[in-house]
């Protein structure tokens, strides 16, 4: 028997983010997907050898990888959309918990135990926290490279974005924001 679940997580890149918003460059939730999953990784590389913290930076990339796997079935759902009241923001996980389950009766059942916990997000809290928290810092840099390109449509969004990586109040992004943001053009200076 065939098995699709590898040919429908090819389909992240005709997945298209920030429908809202006009973009100088198109982003798909396959190079987001990427993007969250470099930045879990740092995040936990951070907090286990800046911090001291136990913590598996392999396990952190592969959860940010598939964050955004059940949005091969419902398309990205603008953040405003998603978050405008919690009828919807239950109805939405409702959608995404289904398209998962979708997702993974695309495997083999010997496979499925495997990838069910990054499909639905179900991980403990502290690799929870810094998938989300990735999730948000990579935001924030397409906010930030939007931007540099001199598009103005993502200021709002910039700043936005920036309070919600802030308000994650981990240590480990505190450190990022001081030490990598900077390498991205702006200063936090310049988006307060």
């Amino acid at each position: 028997m065939a098995y699709n679940f590898f040919a429908f997580i090819s389909r992240m890149r005709y997945i298209s983010r920030w429908g809202l918003m006009r973009n100088t460059f198109q982003e798909n939730i396959q190079e987001h997907s990427h993007m969250v999953a470099v930045l879990a990784h740092a995040l936990a590389v951070i907090r286990r050898d800046v911090f001291g913290v136990p913590c598996d930076p392999g396990e952190a990339a592969v959860a940010a990888l598939y964050h955004d796997a059940p949005e091969i079935f419902t398309g990205d759902l603008p953040t405003p959309v998603k978050y405008y009241n919690p009828e919807i923001r239950d109805a939405y996980k409702e959608v995404e918990a289904t398209s998962a389950a979708k997702l993974l009766s695309m495997l083999p059942e010997e496979l499925r135990p495997s990838y069910d916990h990054y499909l639905r997000e179900d991980y403990d809290s502290a690799l929870h926290a810094l998938v989300k928290a990735a999730d948000k810092l990579s935001a924030h840099i397409k906010c930030l490279e939007e931007l540099k390109a001199g598009n103005h449509e993502f200021e709002a969004a910039a700043r936005q974005t920036l309070e919600a990586v802030k308000a994650t109040a981990l240590p480990e992004v505190d450190y990022f924001l001081t030490h990598f943001l900077p390498g991205f053009g702006l200063t936090l200076d310049e988006l307060q």
